[in-house]
């Protein structure tokens, strides 16, 4: 049986810059999932209908539920933690976007 074993972040404190940077990372999590996922034929549906390829989480991540952004912050926030417990840095360079 398998059993998830993710690395433990829960050590990592997250600096301000960073925490405000999740929500764009997040932003981009989405836009990269309902990408594919049209790309796979998916539609925009009320409800989320495997067999009609319909779901109502594709639309802008503005218009997302709460509940639908937490779970793209979460991976976003995880993502970053992981990086910085592998000693990895993330350093903002002034002249990008």
């Amino acid at each position: 049986m398998y059993e998830p074993e993710p690395i433990c972040t829960a050590d990592v404190c997250l600096p301000e810059e960073l925490i405000s940077l999740t929500e764009k990372i997040a932003e981009n999590v989405h836009e990269v999932w309902a990408k594919n996922r049209i790309s796979e034929g998916w539609k925009y549906g009320r409800t989320r209908d495997d067999s009609t390829k319909t779901t109502p989480c594709l639309v802008p991540y503005g218009e997302l539920s709460e509940a639908e952004k937490k779970y793209d912050r979460d991976t976003a926030v995880e993502t970053i933690k992981t990086i910085i417990k592998l000693g990895y840095r993330i350093e903002k360079d002034n002249d990008s976007v």
